[in-house]
């Protein structure tokens, strides 16, 4: 057996002897945990015999998944750190079989408590005082009653799932490993192959003719298939609209929203306010223009980044500048990141067979671990900030609540990562020693910023157009979702659709139409990270300790209330106001240098 990892340093390395000793360690409690999901089998029909059942079946069925997630962190991590080796490959495996087999035996838990009633559980609750920890868990499982179907209409539903999903997963197939691509040639003259992955590298290209070829040749096979990817995607979207149908919700959105607890108010609120500041995307586009000394701007410009400045850090550095710039929470917050930076909770440097990108994970009872692949460029020190603020924020979360809050949505999940992404950009603007590092800083805010609270936006504003015309009888061909993707884009970046044909077929490379609502999470997320960023850094101490106050809190109550402890009203337009006035006021800024000719060499 190969070791791809043998070359790096331990320190670069995460311990996951932490979580289980030894592989022989995970086989045992496997097998173990394999056994007590088995004999659960014989708690069907007991849940609601008496409160001391209620209680004992449901301590029974957190205890068995507290157990699973930390059997399935180990087996999948170890499988991310060297995905070629067989043997975690087969740990994955049987973990995520265990998994499967654990909602197939407790199937019977949701629609049982569900017919229990929430009179019934209040008498309970006053027979059986241990009930009381659970009862927003119990809250949460009753406000869905009236979407859930009778116990044989829910068993249909659950055998269609496979049928209903199986759209989503033929584009998933068809788009990462059917489709090829053209080859092109890269600034050195060199021919390589277009990958989804090198695509934005290629975007980033400061040479127009690389930008425009991969481009062209990029959207070309997109123009190819559009009338498959349209299908794959109309097909979800009647998934969706016939679910929550189904499940007596007034739309698609609202079904998706409320699993989570959210109100529709979020998501209008969003795209009214997005709407009102677009000016400020196309001022930025202008000024895009300008600096690339280009007579007109198209798509293919619009991700190259404007500074010339390379920023560079180590490893090393980056922790030192993570400690230093995260320091502003106070000593609890520091430290916990400290205790990440020290204790090899990180997987730093990338190796062959290891898995892309970078995720913070772990399970309640194990570390909150943190894969990077890191390179010395300023995009990595921002991620080690990111995900360090999902690691704290969930060992906060773990210190403070027992299993059953342990957890939190992937609505406030975005929050905590970019509040830290945004403290950075504070920090280094107040540092930056040359107006090359500013203008470099402000380019990298404003980007972002484009791309997560915009353009994530945009395709929030698509996604709720489809959903809404399937539901009215449309029929989603590749025309109609072309010519209304092609609208939407010029509406925001004012850049004109008979100038940029390509763009029309956008919609078809984006997976997170396949998502069921899930993409507007990344704007509202952003764009309240901004506006606590701006508190923290600028307010006093307690602003710091509301925003620790909501780190502490994980699933203990509904999202929104969880977030108003930081001092955020997400059904408001208060924080997205202040989120586009950050940007405004260093669009701003970014002129003012422009003026000055600092983007010049």
């Amino acid at each position: 057996m190969v070791d791809n990892r043998a070359h790096i340093d331990e320190k670069y390395k995460w311990d996951l002897t932490s979580v289980f000793a030894s592989d022989q360690d995970w086989e045992t409690e496997y097998q173990n945990l394999a056994e007590a999901i088995k004999q659960a089998q014989g708690l069907s029909g007991r849940l609601a015999q008496s409160a001391h059942d209620l209680l004992v079946v449901t301590q029974t069925y957190l205890n068995l998944a507290r157990r699973l997630e930390k059997v399935y962190v180990y087996a999948s991590m170890k499988n991310d750190q060297d995905t070629t080796l067989a043997t975690y490959q087969e740990l994955a495996a049987k973990a995520t079989s265990l998994s499967a087999k654990y909602s197939q035996v407790f199937a019977f838990y949701e629609p049982e408590v569900l017919a229990l009633g929430e009179s019934r559980f209040a008498e309970f609750l006053q027979e059986e005082p241990q009930l009381s920890t659970y009862e927003h868990f119990f809250d949460e499982l009753f406000s869905q009653q009236a979407h859930v179907l009778s116990q044989e209409k829910e068993e249909l539903l659950a055998n269609a799932q496979e049928v209903l999903g199986a759209a989503a997963e033929t584009y998933e197939i068809l788009d990462n490993a059917d489709v090829s691509f053209p080859s092109v040639l890269n600034e050195e003259g060199v021919e390589v192959e277009l990958t989804h992955g090198n695509f934005i590298t290629l975007m980033e290209s400061k040479d127009r003719r690389v930008r425009q070829e991969a481009y062209k040749a990029y959207y070309s096979i997109y123009q190819q298939f559009q009338h498959t990817y349209a299908k794959t995607l109309a097909t979800t979207v009647k998934s969706h609209n016939f679910s929550a149908k189904v499940r007596h919700y007034s739309s698609a959105r609202q079904a998706a929203m409320e699993a989570n607890h959210i109100p529709q108010a979020v998501y209008e609120t969003l795209l009214e306010t997005v709407h009102k500041y677009l000016p400020l995307l196309q001022r930025y586009m202008k000024v895009r223009q300008e600096i690339l000394g280009l007579d007109d701007l198209r798509m293919y410009d619009v991700y190259t980044p404007l500074s010339r400045l390379d920023m560079t850090y180590s490893y090393e550095e980056a922790k030192a500048k993570a400690k230093q710039v995260l320091s502003i929470f106070g000593p609890a917050y520091e430290e916990r990141v400290d205790q990440t930076l020290t204790q090899r909770w990180i997987d730093v440097e990338a190796n062959k067979g290891k898995r892309s990108g970078a995720y913070s994970g772990g399970a309640y009872d194990t570390n909150a671990f943190i894969l990077l692949n890191w390179q010395d460029t300023l995009d990595n020190l921002y991620t080690l900030v990111h995900e360090m603020g999902h690691s704290t924020h969930s060992t906060f979360t773990r210190e403070n609540q027992p299993y059953v809050y342990g957890d939190y949505s992937i609505f406030l999940a975005e929050i905590a990562s970019t509040t830290n992404e945004n403290i950075m950009t504070e920090t280094m603007l107040k540092e930056a020693k040359t107006d090359k590092e500013r203008f470099a800083l402000l380019n990298y805010y404003l980007d972002s910023f484009k791309g997560t609270v915009f353009r994530q936006a945009q395709f929030a504003e698509f996604e709720q157009a489809i959903h809404v015309a399937d539901a009215k009888g449309e029929v989603l061909t590749s025309q109609y979702l072309n010519g209304l993707y092609a609208d939407l884009n010029q509406t925001y970046y004012g850049l004109a659709k008979k100038d940029n044909p390509e763009i029309q077929y956008e919609w078809a490379r984006i997976p997170h139409f396949y998502y069921n609502f899930y993409v507007y999470q990344y704007a509202t997320g952003f764009a309240a990270a901004s506006y606590l960023a701006e508190k923290i850094v600028h307010g006093d101490q307690t602003d710091k300790d509301r925003y620790l106050d909501y780190l502490k809190a994980g699933s203990s109550a509904y999202p929104l209330e969880v977030i108003v402890k930081a001092g955020v009203d997400m059904t408001q337009p208060d924080y997205l106001e202040a989120a586009f006035q950050v940007f405004a006021k260093r669009l701003e800024e970014l002129e003012f240098l422009v003026k000055k000719g600092v983007h010049k060499d």
